[in-house]
């Protein structure tokens, strides 16, 4: 019973330019570390293969030394690994490929399947139809030459191929990459290997979407897993398996403040996020300058627990208290100009001169309480 590990959308060498860099490199880090887990893995599960369906690299320009580490990466498992181009590693004429080759880099069992030719691997049961991308975007569906390819009588028809599958999923990405929805059956496939899609989707029987292995977004899509697959023989069904192992966590918080309570279990959140998580936190609702204080100490807080926490705070009106007022303390110009925002916030002329004037409060009360504090 032939038994394979399907995964894809390594893009090793992302840099999350978003992200400081203390935080960013840490995650560029784990998507090499995430294939030593999938070496691992294949040699738990025994697997007689393991394919890589597109985007290994996330760019063309990815240095030497990431090329050779990630093939490093590639040594805990020495059985055969078959990689195809992505949308981000096309199989240009010149390419990260080409490039991988002239270094020596790649090491005898891992086969690089850059052109659209069957790959056949008859000791462990396997043909292999890969449609690798020869360009970021065709709109052209590149598995369609499966339907006719000849391959030998026994082996397992295996697809593999990089794009959207028409019909199924979001409507913004079905554009370019096409492929079949009904590809399996057209094809006469036992298994179609899918990458493009980062999250863990069954099409149908017989066609999955692995996802990446190591998640890289805050959408909630079942990313983290890479599949086992396990067919008898040709013709029988597959038996699908996911197992996780992506390391970090990626979540968004959306709160809304409306009751002091809120801030309560906000906070209680905050303080128990765990180093492995990634977090995008937007807050909107309305709070005194106290429960801005509290919520600013428990986002520092929060920023040193985990890996990394984006914070949107947009959506928040601070609005002071008149005991906030009266703490500050701001007598004389200070005094008369918090007296006048908070006036034009009340009785603005229109909505967008009482929010300029919420705003305005609340950098000044927030300043004038930092200086306090500082004192």
């Amino acid at each position: 019973m032939p038994r394979f590990l399907h995964t894809a959308d390594w893009q090793i060498g992302r840099l999350y330019a978003s992200l400081p860099p203390e935080n960013a490199m840490p995650l560029a880090e784990a998507r090499i570390a995430c294939v030593e887990r999938l070496a691992a893995l294949a040699a738990r599960e025994a697997v007689d293969a393991v394919l890589v369906a597109g985007d290994v690299f996330d760019a063309q320009t990815v240095s030497e030394r990431t090329v050779r580490r990630l093939f490093n990466a590639m040594a805990g498992w020495s059985g055969p690994w078959v990689l195809i181009p992505g949308n981000h590693d096309a199989a240009l004429a010149e390419s990260v490929w080409t490039r991988a080759q002239r270094l020596g880099a790649v090491p005898a069992h891992v086969h690089l399947a850059l052109a659209p030719e069957p790959l056949l691997l008859p000791d462990i049961g396997l043909a292999l139809l890969p449609a690798p991308l020869t360009q970021r975007h065709t709109h052209t569906d590149l598995s369609a030459w499966f339907d006719s390819a000849e391959t030998p009588a026994g082996l397992l028809r295996i697809g593999l191929a990089h794009g959207s599958v028409q019909g199924l999923l979001a409507e913004e990405i079905d554009s370019a990459n096409p492929i079949a929805p009904d590809r399996a059956v057209r094809a006469r496939l036992d298994y179609l290997a899918l990458g493009d899609w980062h999250g863990c989707k069954r099409i149908d029987e017989r066609t999955w979407y692995a996802g990446t292995p190591e998640p890289d977004r805050h959408k909630d899509n079942d990313a983290g897993h890479a599949l086992v697959v396990d067919i008898a023989a040709p013709g029988a069904l597959p038996q699908v398996s996911r197992h996780a192992v992506g390391r970090y966590r990626w979540r968004t918080l959306d709160v809304r403040l409306a009751v002091p309570s809120d801030l309560d279990a906000l906070l209680a959140q905050l303080d128990a996020l765990g180093a492995d998580e990634v977090i995008a936190l937007r807050v909107e609702g309305i709070v005194d300058l106290a429960a801005h204080a509290r919520l600013r100490e428990a986002v520092a807080r929060g920023e040193a627990r985990c890996r990394h926490l984006g914070v949107d705070l947009a959506g928040l009106r601070l609005e002071p208290t008149d005991a906030d007022i009266a703490a500050l303390k701001a007598d004389g110009y200070l005094g008369e100009l918090i007296a006048a925002l908070r006036e034009r916030q009340s009785h603005g002329d229109s909505p967008e001169q009482a929010r300029t004037a919420a705003d305005a409060l609340a950098l000044l009360s927030t300043e004038l309480q930092d200086l306090g504090a500082g004192a």
